[in-house]
């Protein structure tokens, strides 16, 4: 299953994306994509049917995954590791939300979606869309899916990464899908920590 989902061809095209970065950023775990055209945002709706949007999280660092809820392991390894990366922040964890986007609407309805979530953290939301809803904020967020026949019903192929976003709803981070927790939680502090003065500015600090 592991190789259905492009993860490797996913993060070598992530780490050709522009990035605002200077001699002084801090470096991270996962893939710094700061300043990329990805998203920068979605129109889908939250499980119990209203309008939802990255902006209704200002203040808060989102992780965003997209998904399905019959996916076999890569999904639910993803949101498990979501719940530990939260626990390792301790009170910091306060600042995190995890959205998860279905890429399978025609079977994850909203009371399905609603379930799941309550399943990992009844803090994690989850949105969805109609099929050209879903289409095309996968495309805004470059996340590739597809329908595979499996017996008499289907599975869903899709790119495995997890979106960070900062307080400020900018996007800053990739995660990939074989990062520990641990390097997760590394990369949230360091994406928290107030700024540090870099050229002449931090010589006026010390």
């Amino acid at each position: 299953m592991q190789r259905r989902y492009f993860i490797s061809t996913l993060a070598a095209s992530l780490a050709l994306l522009p990035a605002a970065a200077s001699m002084a950023a801090p470096a991270y775990n996962g893939i710094d994509v700061t300043g990329s055209a990805i998203g920068p945002d979605y129109q889908l709706f939250y499980a119990d049917g209203k309008p939802a949007s990255l902006r209704d999280f200002k203040g808060k660092y989102v992780l965003l995954f997209f998904g399905f809820t019959q996916c076999p392991d890569v999904c639910p390894t993803a949101l498990s590791r979501a719940v530990e990366i939260k626990r390792l922040l301790g009170a910091d964890g306060n600042k995190l939300q995890i959205v998860f986007a279905t890429v399978d609407p025609e079977r994850d309805t909203g009371p399905l979606l609603a379930e799941y979530m309550r399943a990992f953290d009844p803090t994690f939301v989850s949105v969805r869309g109609n099929a050209a809803q879903t289409a095309k904020a996968a495309a805004d967020f470059k996340v590739f899916y597809r329908k595979v026949p499996s017996g008499g019903s289907y599975t869903m192929d899709h790119t495995a990464i997890t979106y960070v976003f900062d307080a400020d709803g900018k996007i800053r981070l990739a995660f990939k899908h074989d990062q520990t927790a641990q390097q997760c939680a590394d990369d949230l502090r360091k994406l928290m920590a107030p700024p540090r003065p870099t050229g002449f500015l931090k010589g006026l600090f010390q």
